[in-house]
Protein backbone atom coordinates (compact mmCIF):
# COMPACT_ATOMS: atom_id res chain seq x y z
CA UNK A 1 0.00 0.00 0.00
CA UNK A 2 1.39 3.41 -0.94
CA UNK A 3 2.12 6.12 1.62
CA UNK A 4 -0.53 8.31 0.02
CA UNK A 5 -3.22 5.61 0.25
CA UNK A 6 -2.59 5.15 3.96
CA UNK A 7 -3.32 8.83 4.76
CA UNK A 8 -6.81 9.60 6.00
CA UNK A 9 -8.77 11.78 3.61
CA UNK A 10 -9.17 15.43 4.59
CA UNK A 11 -12.70 16.25 5.61
CA UNK A 12 -14.54 19.35 4.42
CA UNK A 13 -14.13 21.34 1.22
CA UNK A 14 -11.57 20.10 -1.34
CA UNK A 15 -8.55 22.30 -1.98
CA UNK A 16 -9.18 24.96 -4.62
CA UNK A 17 -6.30 26.51 -6.51
CA UNK A 18 -6.41 30.32 -6.12
CA UNK A 19 -7.37 32.26 -9.22
CA UNK A 20 -5.00 34.92 -10.47
CA UNK A 21 -6.72 38.25 -11.05
CA UNK A 22 -4.42 40.05 -13.54
CA UNK A 23 -5.58 43.53 -12.48
CA UNK A 24 -4.91 43.06 -8.79
CA UNK A 25 -1.73 41.08 -9.43
CA UNK A 26 -0.38 43.97 -11.48
CA UNK A 27 -1.36 46.50 -8.81
CA UNK A 28 0.36 44.38 -6.15
CA UNK A 29 3.52 44.06 -8.29
CA UNK A 30 3.61 47.84 -8.76
CA UNK A 31 3.27 48.48 -5.02
CA UNK A 32 6.03 45.99 -4.24
CA UNK A 33 8.34 47.74 -6.72
CA UNK A 34 7.58 51.10 -5.10
CA UNK A 35 8.33 49.65 -1.66
CA UNK A 36 11.30 47.39 -2.41
CA UNK A 37 13.16 49.43 -5.02
CA UNK A 38 12.09 52.96 -4.06
CA UNK A 39 10.66 53.13 -7.56
CA UNK A 40 8.13 55.73 -8.62
CA UNK A 41 4.70 54.50 -9.66
CA UNK A 42 4.63 56.76 -12.71
CA UNK A 43 7.75 54.97 -13.99
CA UNK A 44 6.84 51.43 -12.88
CA UNK A 45 3.22 51.29 -13.97
CA UNK A 46 3.39 52.10 -17.72
CA UNK A 47 5.68 49.17 -18.67
CA UNK A 48 3.61 46.79 -16.53
CA UNK A 49 0.43 47.94 -18.28
CA UNK A 50 2.07 47.70 -21.69
CA UNK A 51 3.22 44.13 -21.01
CA UNK A 52 -0.25 43.15 -19.80
CA UNK A 53 -1.83 44.56 -22.95
CA UNK A 54 0.66 42.71 -25.14
CA UNK A 55 -0.21 39.43 -23.38
CA UNK A 56 -3.89 40.09 -24.00
CA UNK A 57 -4.71 40.18 -20.28
CA UNK A 58 -5.96 43.77 -20.22
CA UNK A 59 -8.41 46.05 -21.91
CA UNK A 60 -8.86 49.77 -21.29
CA UNK A 61 -11.14 49.28 -18.28
CA UNK A 62 -8.67 46.88 -16.68
CA UNK A 63 -5.85 49.38 -17.13
CA UNK A 64 -7.95 52.14 -15.60
CA UNK A 65 -8.81 49.99 -12.56
CA UNK A 66 -5.19 48.91 -12.04
CA UNK A 67 -4.07 52.54 -12.25
CA UNK A 68 -6.70 53.62 -9.72
CA UNK A 69 -5.77 50.82 -7.33
CA UNK A 70 -2.07 51.74 -7.41
CA UNK A 71 -2.34 55.51 -7.19
CA UNK A 72 -5.34 55.50 -4.86
CA UNK A 73 -3.59 53.15 -2.44
CA UNK A 74 -0.41 55.24 -2.46
CA UNK A 75 -2.24 58.55 -2.01
CA UNK A 76 -4.33 57.27 0.90
CA UNK A 77 -1.59 55.18 2.51
CA UNK A 78 -1.48 57.27 5.69
CA UNK A 79 -5.23 57.03 6.22
CA UNK A 80 -5.33 53.32 5.44
CA UNK A 81 -2.40 52.66 7.77
CA UNK A 82 -4.36 54.28 10.61
CA UNK A 83 -7.42 52.14 9.81
CA UNK A 84 -5.46 48.90 9.44
CA UNK A 85 -3.59 49.64 12.66
CA UNK A 86 -6.93 49.76 14.48
CA UNK A 87 -7.82 46.33 13.10
CA UNK A 88 -4.66 44.33 13.89
CA UNK A 89 -3.21 43.19 17.19
CA UNK A 90 0.38 44.26 16.54
CA UNK A 91 2.25 47.41 15.45
CA UNK A 92 2.18 47.90 11.68
CA UNK A 93 5.97 47.70 11.53
CA UNK A 94 5.61 44.04 12.57
CA UNK A 95 3.28 43.26 9.64
CA UNK A 96 5.23 41.92 6.67
CA UNK A 97 5.32 44.56 3.89
CA UNK A 98 3.73 42.28 1.24
CA UNK A 99 0.87 41.53 3.64
CA UNK A 100 0.45 45.24 4.32
CA UNK A 101 0.35 45.95 0.58
CA UNK A 102 -2.49 43.43 0.11
CA UNK A 103 -4.34 44.91 3.10
CA UNK A 104 -3.88 48.45 1.76
CA UNK A 105 -5.17 47.43 -1.68
CA UNK A 106 -8.17 45.86 0.01
CA UNK A 107 -8.74 48.90 2.21
CA UNK A 108 -8.74 51.16 -0.84
CA UNK A 109 -11.29 48.99 -2.60
CA UNK A 110 -13.50 49.02 0.50
CA UNK A 111 -13.13 52.67 1.49
CA UNK A 112 -12.05 54.52 -1.64
CA UNK A 113 -13.94 52.93 -4.56
CA UNK A 114 -17.44 51.80 -5.48
CA UNK A 115 -16.44 48.14 -5.65
CA UNK A 116 -19.05 46.16 -3.65
CA UNK A 117 -17.89 45.04 -0.22
CA UNK A 118 -18.13 41.30 -0.91
CA UNK A 119 -16.20 41.68 -4.16
CA UNK A 120 -13.49 43.81 -2.55
CA UNK A 121 -12.96 41.33 0.27
CA UNK A 122 -13.09 38.18 -1.85
CA UNK A 123 -10.80 39.58 -4.54
CA UNK A 124 -8.27 40.71 -1.94
CA UNK A 125 -8.32 37.37 -0.14
CA UNK A 126 -7.86 35.57 -3.45
CA UNK A 127 -4.87 37.82 -4.19
CA UNK A 128 -3.47 36.98 -0.76
CA UNK A 129 -3.81 33.26 -1.48
CA UNK A 130 -1.80 33.70 -4.69
CA UNK A 131 0.99 35.92 -3.39
CA UNK A 132 1.08 35.12 0.34
CA UNK A 133 -0.33 31.62 0.80
CA UNK A 134 -3.45 30.29 2.49
CA UNK A 135 -2.29 30.92 6.06
CA UNK A 136 -1.74 34.64 5.69
CA UNK A 137 -4.79 34.90 3.44
CA UNK A 138 -6.89 34.02 6.51
CA UNK A 139 -5.31 36.94 8.37
CA UNK A 140 -6.07 39.25 5.43
CA UNK A 141 -9.67 38.03 5.38
CA UNK A 142 -10.14 38.71 9.11
CA UNK A 143 -8.67 42.21 8.92
CA UNK A 144 -10.63 43.24 5.84
CA UNK A 145 -13.89 42.06 7.38
CA UNK A 146 -13.20 44.38 10.30
CA UNK A 147 -12.45 47.26 7.93
CA UNK A 148 -15.70 46.59 6.07
CA UNK A 149 -17.70 47.34 9.22
CA UNK A 150 -17.43 51.13 8.60
CA UNK A 151 -17.20 53.44 5.60
CA UNK A 152 -14.37 55.95 5.28
CA UNK A 153 -16.14 58.71 7.19
CA UNK A 154 -16.93 56.31 9.97
CA UNK A 155 -13.32 55.21 10.25
CA UNK A 156 -12.06 58.79 10.26
CA UNK A 157 -14.33 59.54 13.19
CA UNK A 158 -12.63 56.68 15.03
CA UNK A 159 -8.94 57.06 14.07
CA UNK A 160 -8.36 60.79 13.47
CA UNK A 161 -7.85 63.03 16.53
CA UNK A 162 -10.33 65.91 16.78
CA UNK A 163 -9.29 69.01 14.86
CA UNK A 164 -9.67 71.22 17.94
CA UNK A 165 -7.24 69.06 19.92
CA UNK A 166 -4.54 68.58 17.27
CA UNK A 167 -5.20 70.32 13.94
CA UNK A 168 -2.09 69.08 12.14
CA UNK A 169 -2.47 65.45 13.18
CA UNK A 170 -6.18 65.55 12.31
CA UNK A 171 -5.38 66.83 8.82
CA UNK A 172 -2.53 64.35 8.45
CA UNK A 173 -4.80 61.36 9.08
CA UNK A 174 -7.87 62.65 7.23
CA UNK A 175 -5.93 63.79 4.14
CA UNK A 176 -3.15 61.21 4.22
CA UNK A 177 -0.03 63.39 4.44
CA UNK A 178 2.81 63.10 6.96
CA UNK A 179 2.35 65.57 9.78
CA UNK A 180 5.55 67.47 8.97
CA UNK A 181 4.39 67.93 5.36
CA UNK A 182 1.03 69.28 6.55
CA UNK A 183 2.86 71.74 8.79
CA UNK A 184 5.25 72.86 6.03
CA UNK A 185 2.52 73.32 3.43
CA UNK A 186 0.37 75.25 5.91
CA UNK A 187 3.27 77.58 6.71
CA UNK A 188 3.86 78.22 3.01
CA UNK A 189 0.21 78.70 2.17
CA UNK A 190 -0.79 80.73 5.21
CA UNK A 191 -4.42 81.32 6.08
CA UNK A 192 -6.89 79.17 7.97
CA UNK A 193 -8.29 75.68 7.81
CA UNK A 194 -10.19 75.94 4.53
CA UNK A 195 -7.15 76.70 2.39
CA UNK A 196 -4.96 73.92 3.72
CA UNK A 197 -7.77 71.38 3.46
CA UNK A 198 -8.38 72.41 -0.16
CA UNK A 199 -4.66 71.99 -0.89
CA UNK A 200 -4.39 68.58 0.77
CA UNK A 201 -7.52 67.40 -1.04
CA UNK A 202 -6.06 68.58 -4.35
CA UNK A 203 -2.91 66.56 -3.65
CA UNK A 204 -5.10 63.46 -3.46
CA UNK A 205 -6.90 64.05 -6.74
CA UNK A 206 -5.83 62.49 -10.01
CA UNK A 207 -4.07 65.23 -12.01
CA UNK A 208 -4.86 65.98 -15.62
CA UNK A 209 -2.36 64.98 -18.27
CA UNK A 210 -1.14 68.23 -19.81
CA UNK A 211 0.79 68.51 -23.05
CA UNK A 212 3.03 71.30 -24.27
CA UNK A 213 3.25 72.26 -27.92
CA UNK A 214 6.94 73.08 -28.23
CA UNK A 215 7.40 76.59 -29.66
CA UNK A 216 8.45 76.64 -33.28
CA UNK A 217 7.69 72.94 -33.71
CA UNK A 218 3.99 72.61 -32.93
CA UNK A 219 1.01 74.61 -31.72
CA UNK A 220 -1.80 74.01 -29.28
CA UNK A 221 -4.27 74.40 -32.15
CA UNK A 222 -2.56 71.61 -34.09
CA UNK A 223 -2.86 69.22 -31.16
CA UNK A 224 -6.43 70.26 -30.37
CA UNK A 225 -7.38 69.78 -34.00
CA UNK A 226 -5.87 66.31 -34.07
CA UNK A 227 -7.62 65.24 -30.87
CA UNK A 228 -11.03 66.89 -31.24
CA UNK A 229 -13.11 68.74 -28.66
CA UNK A 230 -14.24 65.58 -26.89
CA UNK A 231 -10.67 64.44 -26.16
CA UNK A 232 -8.84 67.63 -25.19
CA UNK A 233 -9.18 71.18 -23.92
CA UNK A 234 -6.90 74.23 -24.17
CA UNK A 235 -4.69 74.96 -21.20
CA UNK A 236 -5.99 77.27 -18.49
CA UNK A 237 -3.04 79.68 -18.59
CA UNK A 238 -0.30 78.71 -21.03
CA UNK A 239 -0.93 79.33 -24.75
CA UNK A 240 1.14 76.21 -25.47
CA UNK A 241 -0.83 73.85 -23.17
CA UNK A 242 -3.40 71.20 -24.06
CA UNK A 243 -5.26 69.21 -21.39
CA UNK A 244 -6.17 65.65 -22.27
CA UNK A 245 -9.51 64.17 -21.29
CA UNK A 246 -9.52 61.21 -18.89
CA UNK A 247 -7.92 58.19 -20.49
CA UNK A 248 -6.15 60.18 -23.20
CA UNK A 249 -2.93 58.56 -24.38
CA UNK A 250 -0.09 61.00 -25.19
CA UNK A 251 1.81 58.37 -27.18
CA UNK A 252 -1.05 58.17 -29.68
CA UNK A 253 -0.50 61.80 -30.76
CA UNK A 254 1.74 62.38 -33.78
CA UNK A 255 3.33 65.55 -32.40
CA UNK A 256 4.29 63.74 -29.18
CA UNK A 257 5.73 60.72 -30.99
CA UNK A 258 7.75 63.06 -33.20
CA UNK A 259 9.07 65.10 -30.24
CA UNK A 260 7.35 68.29 -31.35
CA UNK A 261 5.19 68.16 -28.22
CA UNK A 262 5.57 66.54 -24.84
CA UNK A 263 3.96 65.95 -21.47
CA UNK A 264 4.58 68.96 -19.20
CA UNK A 265 2.62 70.39 -16.29
CA UNK A 266 1.19 73.83 -17.00
CA UNK A 267 2.97 75.32 -13.99
CA UNK A 268 6.30 74.23 -15.44
CA UNK A 269 5.36 75.86 -18.74
CA UNK A 270 4.45 79.11 -16.98
CA UNK A 271 7.82 79.26 -15.21
CA UNK A 272 9.70 78.94 -18.51
CA UNK A 273 7.46 81.52 -20.18
CA UNK A 274 7.91 84.01 -17.33
CA UNK A 275 11.69 83.85 -17.58
CA UNK A 276 11.57 84.15 -21.36
CA UNK A 277 9.33 87.24 -21.17
CA UNK A 278 11.04 89.03 -18.27
CA UNK A 279 12.17 92.54 -19.30
CA UNK A 280 15.89 92.87 -20.05
CA UNK A 281 18.31 95.78 -20.28
CA UNK A 282 20.49 95.23 -23.32
CA UNK A 283 21.01 92.24 -25.66
CA UNK A 284 19.06 89.00 -25.61
CA UNK A 285 21.26 86.47 -27.40
CA UNK A 286 22.43 83.83 -24.91
CA UNK A 287 20.24 81.79 -22.55
CA UNK A 288 21.16 79.12 -19.99
CA UNK A 289 19.14 76.31 -18.44
CA UNK A 290 21.49 75.31 -15.65
CA UNK A 291 19.56 72.26 -14.32
CA UNK A 292 18.03 71.12 -17.57
CA UNK A 293 17.13 67.46 -16.99
CA UNK A 294 14.93 65.83 -18.07
CA UNK A 295 14.38 68.55 -20.68
CA UNK A 296 10.81 69.85 -20.60
CA UNK A 297 11.62 73.46 -19.74
CA UNK A 298 14.78 73.35 -21.86
CA UNK A 299 12.79 72.32 -24.93
CA UNK A 300 10.36 75.17 -24.36
CA UNK A 301 13.13 77.71 -23.76
CA UNK A 302 15.03 76.52 -26.83
CA UNK A 303 12.01 77.15 -29.03
CA UNK A 304 11.36 80.57 -27.53
CA UNK A 305 15.03 81.49 -27.83
CA UNK A 306 15.07 80.43 -31.48
CA UNK A 307 12.23 82.84 -32.26
CA UNK A 308 14.56 85.70 -31.16
CA UNK A 309 17.71 84.37 -32.73
CA UNK A 310 19.13 83.47 -29.31
CA UNK A 311 21.13 80.36 -28.36
CA UNK A 312 20.23 78.10 -25.45
CA UNK A 313 22.88 76.23 -23.51
CA UNK A 314 21.24 73.35 -21.60
CA UNK A 315 23.45 71.98 -18.83
CA UNK A 316 22.70 68.88 -16.75
CA UNK A 317 25.02 67.23 -14.25
CA UNK A 318 23.94 63.61 -14.79
CA UNK A 319 25.01 62.28 -18.22
CA UNK A 320 21.95 60.06 -18.65
CA UNK A 321 19.66 63.00 -17.91
CA UNK A 322 21.68 65.15 -20.31
CA UNK A 323 20.83 62.51 -22.90
CA UNK A 324 17.13 63.00 -22.17
CA UNK A 325 17.60 66.75 -22.63
CA UNK A 326 19.29 66.20 -25.99
CA UNK A 327 16.39 64.00 -27.08
CA UNK A 328 13.84 66.65 -26.02
CA UNK A 329 15.70 69.37 -27.95
CA UNK A 330 16.35 67.35 -31.11
CA UNK A 331 14.74 69.11 -34.04
CA UNK A 332 14.66 72.54 -32.41
CA UNK A 333 14.63 75.16 -35.18
CA UNK A 334 17.30 77.37 -33.61
CA UNK A 335 20.80 76.99 -32.20
CA UNK A 336 21.30 75.11 -28.94
CA UNK A 337 23.89 73.05 -27.12
CA UNK A 338 23.52 70.33 -24.49
CA UNK A 339 26.35 69.56 -22.06
CA UNK A 340 26.86 67.39 -18.99
CA UNK A 341 28.31 69.71 -16.34
CA UNK A 342 28.08 70.42 -12.61
CA UNK A 343 26.16 73.67 -12.19
CA UNK A 344 28.08 74.52 -9.02
CA UNK A 345 31.38 74.32 -10.94
CA UNK A 346 30.41 75.65 -14.35
CA UNK A 347 32.69 75.41 -17.40
CA UNK A 348 31.40 78.69 -18.88
CA UNK A 349 32.71 82.17 -18.12
CA UNK A 350 30.99 84.46 -15.64
CA UNK A 351 28.61 87.06 -17.08
CA UNK A 352 28.02 85.06 -20.27
CA UNK A 353 24.23 84.87 -20.38
CA UNK A 354 21.29 87.24 -20.73
CA UNK A 355 18.76 84.86 -19.16
CA UNK A 356 19.39 81.99 -16.76
CA UNK A 357 16.95 79.42 -15.40
CA UNK A 358 17.89 77.37 -12.33
CA UNK A 359 15.13 74.85 -11.59
CA UNK A 360 16.99 73.34 -8.66
CA UNK A 361 16.79 69.83 -7.17
CA UNK A 362 14.33 69.82 -4.26
CA UNK A 363 12.05 67.67 -2.13
CA UNK A 364 9.35 67.68 -4.82
CA UNK A 365 6.58 68.49 -2.36
CA UNK A 366 4.87 70.50 -5.09
CA UNK A 367 4.22 67.41 -7.24
CA UNK A 368 2.59 65.08 -4.71
CA UNK A 369 -0.40 64.67 -7.04
CA UNK A 370 1.85 63.00 -9.59
CA UNK A 371 4.23 61.21 -7.25
CA UNK A 372 2.14 60.34 -4.21
CA UNK A 373 4.77 57.97 -2.80
CA UNK A 374 7.19 60.91 -2.42
CA UNK A 375 5.27 62.19 0.61
CA UNK A 376 6.11 58.97 2.49
CA UNK A 377 9.77 58.90 1.45
CA UNK A 378 10.79 62.43 2.23
CA UNK A 379 11.98 63.39 5.71
CA UNK A 380 12.46 66.83 7.27
CA UNK A 381 16.24 66.35 7.28
CA UNK A 382 16.17 66.05 3.46
CA UNK A 383 15.86 69.84 3.48
CA UNK A 384 19.31 70.11 5.05
CA UNK A 385 20.73 67.95 2.28
CA UNK A 386 19.30 70.12 -0.50
CA UNK A 387 20.02 73.51 1.10
CA UNK A 388 23.74 73.88 0.20
CA UNK A 389 23.13 72.71 -3.38
CA UNK A 390 20.20 75.09 -3.90
CA UNK A 391 22.19 78.07 -2.63
CA UNK A 392 25.22 77.08 -4.66
CA UNK A 393 23.21 76.79 -7.87
CA UNK A 394 21.54 80.17 -7.33
CA UNK A 395 24.96 81.77 -6.72
CA UNK A 396 26.18 80.19 -9.97
CA UNK A 397 23.17 81.55 -11.81
CA UNK A 398 23.82 85.09 -10.57
CA UNK A 399 27.50 84.80 -11.44
CA UNK A 400 26.64 83.48 -14.90
CA UNK A 401 24.24 86.25 -15.93
CA UNK A 402 25.50 89.58 -17.20
CA UNK A 403 24.68 92.89 -15.54
CA UNK A 404 21.12 93.76 -16.59
CA UNK A 405 20.27 90.11 -17.23
CA UNK A 406 17.67 88.05 -15.37
CA UNK A 407 17.84 84.85 -13.35
CA UNK A 408 14.85 82.61 -12.67
CA UNK A 409 15.14 80.53 -9.48
CA UNK A 410 12.54 77.76 -9.60
CA UNK A 411 11.56 74.76 -7.49
CA UNK A 412 8.80 72.17 -7.57
CA UNK A 413 8.40 72.61 -3.83
CA UNK A 414 6.50 75.29 -1.92
CA UNK A 415 8.50 74.67 1.27
CA UNK A 416 9.74 78.04 2.51
CA UNK A 417 13.17 76.56 3.28
CA UNK A 418 13.55 75.77 -0.43
CA UNK A 419 12.03 78.95 -1.83
CA UNK A 420 12.07 82.36 -0.13
CA UNK A 421 14.65 81.44 2.48
CA UNK A 422 17.14 80.41 -0.20
CA UNK A 423 16.51 83.52 -2.29
CA UNK A 424 16.76 85.86 0.71
CA UNK A 425 20.01 84.27 1.91
CA UNK A 426 21.73 84.49 -1.47
CA UNK A 427 20.56 88.05 -2.13
CA UNK A 428 22.03 89.11 1.22
CA UNK A 429 25.37 87.74 0.10
CA UNK A 430 25.14 89.77 -3.11
CA UNK A 431 24.43 92.99 -1.28
CA UNK A 432 23.11 95.58 -3.71
CA UNK A 433 24.25 93.84 -6.90
CA UNK A 434 20.98 91.94 -7.48
CA UNK A 435 17.30 92.75 -7.01
CA UNK A 436 14.03 90.88 -7.05
CA UNK A 437 11.64 91.61 -9.91
CA UNK A 438 7.87 91.38 -9.62
CA UNK A 439 7.15 88.12 -11.42
CA UNK A 440 3.36 88.38 -11.18
CA UNK A 441 2.78 90.44 -14.37
CA UNK A 442 4.57 87.67 -16.30
CA UNK A 443 1.76 85.24 -15.42
CA UNK A 444 -1.01 86.97 -17.38
CA UNK A 445 -4.54 85.97 -16.44
CA UNK A 446 -3.42 83.82 -13.52
CA UNK A 447 -5.32 84.77 -10.37
CA UNK A 448 -4.42 84.50 -6.68
CA UNK A 449 -0.68 85.09 -7.04
CA UNK A 450 -0.28 86.61 -3.61
CA UNK A 451 1.69 89.68 -2.56
CA UNK A 452 4.75 89.01 -4.72
CA UNK A 453 7.29 89.80 -5.91
CA UNK A 454 7.86 86.04 -6.27
CA UNK A 455 5.15 83.62 -7.45
CA UNK A 456 3.93 80.43 -5.81
CA UNK A 457 1.48 78.32 -7.79
CA UNK A 458 -0.87 75.85 -6.08
CA UNK A 459 -2.79 72.75 -7.20
CA UNK A 460 -6.06 73.84 -5.56
CA UNK A 461 -5.90 77.43 -6.85
CA UNK A 462 -4.32 77.06 -10.28
CA UNK A 463 -4.69 73.40 -11.25
CA UNK A 464 -0.90 73.09 -11.56
CA UNK A 465 1.92 71.59 -9.56
CA UNK A 466 3.09 73.86 -6.74
CA UNK A 467 5.86 75.52 -8.75
CA UNK A 468 7.77 78.46 -7.28
CA UNK A 469 9.57 81.20 -9.22
CA UNK A 470 11.64 84.18 -8.14
CA UNK A 471 13.01 86.49 -10.84
CA UNK A 472 16.24 88.33 -10.01
CA UNK A 473 18.00 91.02 -12.03
CA UNK A 474 21.76 91.39 -11.81
CA UNK A 475 22.43 95.10 -11.21
CA UNK A 476 26.21 95.25 -10.74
Amino acid sequence: MSEQSRRPRQQGKPYRRPKKDPVRMLAFDALRAVDERDAYANLVLPPLLRKAREKGDFDGRDAALATELVYGTLRRQGTYDAVISACVDRPLREVDPPVLDVLSLGAHQLLGTRIPTHAAVSASVELARVVLGDGRAKFVNAVLRKIAQHDLDGWLELVAPPYDEDPEDHLAVVHSHPRWVVSALWDSLGGGRAGIEDLLEADNERPEVTLVARPGRSTADEILGALGDENALPGRWSPYAVRLSEGGEPGAIDAVREGRAGVQDEGSQLVALALANAPLDGPDKAWLDGCAGPGGKAAMLAGLAAERGALLLASEKQPHRAGLVAKALAGNPGPYQVIAADGTRPPWRAGTFDRVLMDVPCTGLGALRRRPEARWRRRPDDLDGFAPLQRGLLRTALDSVRVGGVVGYATCSPHLAETRVVVDDVLKQYGGSAELLDARPLFPGVRALGDGPDVQLWPHLHGTDAMYLALIRRTA
